[in-house]
């Protein structure tokens, strides 16, 4: 990365709420205080974020990055002076590129970067691209210089939407859609012993352990812990003390424990709230099994479980893919059938499969989503970036 690099970053929010897209974004910029630390003379950045506000807690403050938190009472008002400041820094900064965090603020960003000549990238993640977008933002991407993917299930969809659009098959530049995959802390997220206070506090000394770590949120039922609870009664004629603990906030959570009590499994889950990430590694410690039959765009958690030893189960349609490497670290099964995710949970409370050694799990999945990794892509790209293109 040139020294001379002067890059703007845009976001909706990074540190105000939890969430898969907040700990990819938070790890980028992590990444690239990393990527920038070590230069004579660090390239500057600005980074806008829309939601966020001052007194939120900012691991990343720096004299090379100026961050404006521009979250107000009313959101009209937080956009007007987000426009006004990314107006005022593309034309002041003249930055060499600006990364927009997510496709809500693509218009915007195309709309003010493109008269001044200013290559603009647009992060994605899932959801929010699989489906057919309104006009503004499928031009918005079009003329997006590069658009990164968080996994290749996103980024095959993208590229297929793109040729359906355009009715180009094959002349679709690959280097348009680079994969920047999600990492995994190894040195947070290790293997170790259940600890005895927490299976003391859930209740949960000589069960047999399932886990989700999910928002609980009415609109986010994709991620399947009803799906889970509904195997719940099936998985218990093989092991009768199986417990299920979810951990997440969200106002699913009455929904999710009026199913549990319909199906006679109350007394099985355990809603133990949000759990700060600090913690979260003695919480997956404490499982036999990771469970979230979702449709991902990668699936953060799924690396969180697997660099603690522990064995997961995913949906088969998403970008649970690259986490899972294919299904060679864990189970893949349709998002939406409780019977197909009873018989996976069986075996793998029966721990005799390969995908359910420890060790071989961590190994396999430090090996390709640490964060040094991580570093390395981004580098590989930024000065792919930094190169002036020719005609």
């Amino acid at each position: 990365m040139r020294s001379t690099t002067n890059y703007l970053f845009c976001f909706l929010e990074i540190f105000s709420s939890e969430g898969g897209i907040q700990s990819y974004v938070r790890d980028i910029l992590k990444a690239y205080v990393s990527l920038t630390a070590a230069a004579n003379s660090p390239p500057q950045a600005q980074v806008l974020l829309l939601r966020d506000s001052p007194d939120c807690k900012n691991p990343y403050q720096s004299k090379n990055i100026k961050f404006y938190y521009l979250k107000t009472d009313r959101p009209w008002l937080g956009r007007l002076k987000f426009a006004t400041i990314l107006l005022s820094c593309l034309v002041q900064k003249r930055p060499q590129r600006v990364f927009c965090g997510h496709i809500n603020l693509a218009p915007l960003i195309q709309t003010l970067c493109r008269p001044l000549g200013i290559p603009y990238t647009i992060l994605t993640y899932g959801k929010e691209v699989w489906e057919p977008l309104a006009p503004k933002y499928q031009t918005a991407m079009r003329q997006a210089d590069s658009i990164w993917t968080i996994s290749r299930y996103t980024r095959d969809s993208l590229r297929d939407s793109f040729a359906a659009r355009t009715c180009q098959i094959n002349n679709l530049n690959p280097e348009k859609f680079p994969i920047v995959p999600c990492t995994v802390d190894g040195n947070i997220f290790t293997i170790g012993p259940k600890s005895q206070h927490l299976l003391k506090q859930y209740n949960l000394i000589n069960a047999k352990i399932l886990i989700t770590v999910a928002r609980l949120r009415s609109t986010d039922i994709y991620k399947g812990v009803d799906v889970t609870i509904q195997a719940l009664p099936q998985i218990a004629k093989t092991f009768p003390n199986v417990k299920y603990l979810v951990i997440g906030r969200g106002d699913d959570r009455s929904r999710l424990a009026q199913l549990a009590a319909d199906l006679g499994v109350a007394e099985r889950v355990i809603f133990a709230g949000f759990v700060a990430t600090e913690n979260l590694a003695a919480h997956y410690r404490l499982a036999d099994a990771c469970v979230m039959p979702s449709q991902e765009g990668f699936g953060i958690v799924y690396l969180e479980a697997l660099a603690c030893g522990v064995p997961v189960l995913a949906g088969d349609a998403d970008g649970s893919a690259d986490p899972l490497q294919d299904g060679k670290l864990g189970w893949r099964v349709p998002h939406r059938d409780s019977a197909a995710v009873a018989v996976a949970c069986i075996e793998m409370l029966k721990g005799k499969d390969k995908r359910c050694d420890r060790d071989f799990l961590r190994e396999q999945t430090l090996a390709r989503f640490s964060f040094e990794s991580l570093c390395q892509s981004l580098e590989e790209i930024f000065q792919a970036s930094d190169t002036p293109k020719n005609g």
